[in-house]
């Protein structure tokens, strides 16, 4: 069975919270152009302010999931991120 994203990003709260972690969801990452703030990307976890954690729930990764994680990291001082994929799961024959 496959969750929303959202359903997903809940658990890891917890369990983060869980072993310790500060974590925060839905963290807003200011977007700039020429020195002017013109939007935000919403990152779906940061822990710690430490890592940026992007979760995904669908058949795999793509490269405009990664070029999105690097865009967060680029747009912060935050150099690690972490691109989970809860996607599909195939039984076994």
């Amino acid at each position: 069975m496959v969750f929303l994203e959202k359903v997903y990003e809940n658990a890891i709260v917890y369990e983060l919270t869980r072993a310790g972690f500060a974590v925060q969801q839905q963290t807003p990452v200011r977007v700039y152009y020429h020195g002017e703030l013109v939007g935000y990307y919403f990152a779906d976890l940061m822990v710690g302010g430490k890592v940026i954690v992007e979760l995904k729930s669908g058949k795999a990764l793509s490269p405009e999931h990664k070029a999105q994680l690097l865009n967060y990291l680029k747009a912060t001082d935050i150099e690690i991120g972490l691109l989970l994929n809860f996607g599909l799961r195939y039984a076994r024959q």
